[in-house]
């Protein structure tokens, strides 16, 4: 009720428009996440399953920590089981063991980077996997990682629904690189910004301090550019910045030795940055890793040498820094450490409501259900065309196109 000073209760016919200007009155919308006023699973006879997959971001803990506290303090459930190790700790065999998770268990971890369930690639059968949830009676299970985790999760949520079962699978959107589609913003990538942003100052300082100083720094974005743009519009002191969406060539009156040579004789040191997706086409890859992602040669490396090469006769200082796994292990910021306990909080409300086959997302700043179908298999990208790489492109002064 209105003006009781008691918070209200999510109505089920909420939403929030994809489009919110006039032209998309009339467009789709999300359904907005939140408590129900109506319980599908009783608290106290339901099992939860926490699972973490993929790389390591900032924030694991803090939602693996914030779904425990709300499952028990919110719903009254009293058995929570994490399964180690991705979906391996899903499989008839699984790599370890599952552990309980109580309140305990998750008091402190927020303070620590990485996830206390460990982590890892590759799918397991979904026969398999909702085996192992009929025999351990698990009600609610809350699937967290990236685009392949979100694969997983659906392939679950089908496998246990063919079977007629009455379980909940909830995705929770973490991915570094804020690739996910139809989410807007995904936990631990404002924290890897910040750390990036700390990497880039360090480039800065090395090519300021040397003649003809060059700092290059790779960063993350298998896909999507979105760090090495956000980094770059932080700390206002990039030349060129290279990301996946935009082709690129190296040599010639139009390449990045060209643009990297004018900076050079303008200022007399230069700072890049690229993302490791970047300039994939100029390298010799192939296979894919466990996840059935496709494997990456080292831009970083590639250009670190093809810039010492192509400055031979007039050399360059060119300091080099990758800060990857330091940014994939370090803990949540604060900004981060709120959305995980937001979107934490809003999955076990959706679980327990009984909605199932769906992502806690972020849409207009207002926390969405997005069905996990619509998020599988596609990946959200730069907009070349649009205002944050054109903020991009003034900032640095690069050429708009290379080649």
């Amino acid at each position: 009720m209105l003006g009781d000073h008691i918070a209200d209760y999510c109505p089920d016919d909420a939403r929030t428009l994809f489009d919110p200007s006039p032209q998309g009155a009339d467009g789709p919308a999300f359904e907005l996440a939140g408590p129900r006023e109506k319980v599908f699973f009783d608290g106290p006879r339901t099992h939860a399953g926490i699972v973490t997959c993929g790389g390591l971001s900032p924030g694991l803990n803090n939602i693996i920590r914030a779904l425990v506290r709300t499952l028990r303090s919110g719903y009254g459930v009293r058995e929570v089981t994490g399964f180690r190790f991705g979906y391996g700790g899903l499989a008839r065999e699984p790599l370890s063991p599952p552990v309980a998770l109580d309140s305990a268990a998750v008091r402190h971890i927020d303070r620590q980077g990485g996830t206390i369930l460990g982590s890892s690639r590759g799918p397991v059968d979904a026969e398999e996997m909702a085996d192992t949830l009929d025999r351990l009676g698990i009600d609610v299970m809350f699937c967290i990682g990236g685009d392949g985790t979100m694969r997983g999760a659906q392939a679950v949520y089908e496998a246990v629904t063919r079977r007629g079962r009455q379980v909940a699978v909830i995705g929770l959107p973490k991915t570094i690189d804020n690739d996910l589609p139809l989410v807007e913003r995904t936990f631990g990538f404002d924290t890897a910004v910040g750390i990036a942003c700390d990497a880039l100052r360090a480039a800065s300082i090395e090519a300021e301090c040397a003649p003809r100083g060059v700092g290059l720094v790779r960063l993350m974005g298998r896909h999507a550019g979105y760090i090495a743009a956000a980094a770059a519009l932080t700390t206002r002191e990039v030349d060129l910045v290279l990301v996946p969406e935009l082709p690129f060539t190296l040599d010639g009156d139009n390449g990045v030795v060209a643009w990297v040579d004018t900076v050079l004789k303008r200022q007399g040191r230069a700072v890049v940055v690229v993302a490791e997706g970047a300039g994939q086409e100029l390298l010799d890859t192939g296979g894919a890793d466990a996840s059935g992602n496709k494997r990456l040669g080292d831009v970083g490396l590639f250009l670190r040498d093809r810039l010492r090469a192509a400055f031979a006769d007039d050399p360059i200082n060119l300091k080099y820094i990758d800060p990857s796994y330091i940014i994939r292990a370090a803990p949540a910021n604060t900004a981060d450490a709120r959305l995980c306990g937001e979107l934490a909080e809003d999955a076990v409300h959706a679980a327990m409501s009984g909605r199932t086959g769906v992502v806690v997302g972020l849409w207009n700043n207002q926390r969405t259900h997005v069905p996990l179908s619509a998020v599988v298999g596609r990946t959200r990208r730069l907009d070349l065309d649009g205002a944050l790489w054109r903020s991009v492109v003034q900032a640095t002064g690069q050429p708009k196109v290379f080649g």
